[in-house]
């Protein structure tokens, strides 16, 4: 399993993942636990990385090829979060404008501009697309709020 480690005062993950709907559910999970692991807000990085991870798997998706996530948490503390795939051609707008309120997909880019500082794409080597976010994490997190994922513990009202 992937862990952060400490390289020149940096903390970095690096985790290449299968480009599946369960490679995006790990991207979330590890990211989770890497932050509740160093006491730190995990609740706005999680949704970034699970928009960034859907997004990979949903527009970025090469058959046979991974998508790759990495999280450098730098002094400030800043989280920048990082999702590389191969599908160059299909880069995100850079104004993720509002979306049609009747269209059922199209603001998990509005979320990620919401829940983060700033956010872009970075273009490698051919076919080499990053879209990436900065989330700051200076504030530990509120004892009222726990360590743990908050998936899976809302009960579901089931009216007859």
């Amino acid at each position: 399993m992937a862990t952060l480690s400490h390289v020149n005062q940096e903390t970095s993950l690096v985790a290449t993942l299968p480009s599946t709907p369960r490679g995006a559910r790990a991207a979330r999970a590890l990211t989770v636990a890497q932050l509740v692991e160093r006491k730190l807000p995990f609740e706005d990085a999680a949704q970034v990385v699970a928009e960034l991870a859907a997004n990979a798997v949903t527009h970025g998706r090469v058959r046979g090829r991974d998508f790759r996530l990495a999280l450098h948490l730098v002094q400030g503390p800043t989280l920048r979060i990082e999702v590389s795939d191969t599908r160059r051609e299909f880069e995100p707008p850079a104004d993720c404008g509002a979306p049609d309120p009747e269209a059922e997909s199209g603001r998990g880019l509005v979320l990620v501009s919401a829940l983060s500082v700033r956010w872009g794409t970075d273009l490698g080597p051919a076919p080499l697309k990053t879209v990436w976010a900065e989330i700051d994490v200076a504030s530990p997190i509120s004892p009222d709020r726990g360590f743990h994922d908050p998936v899976d513990q809302y009960p579901v009202s089931h009216d007859a």
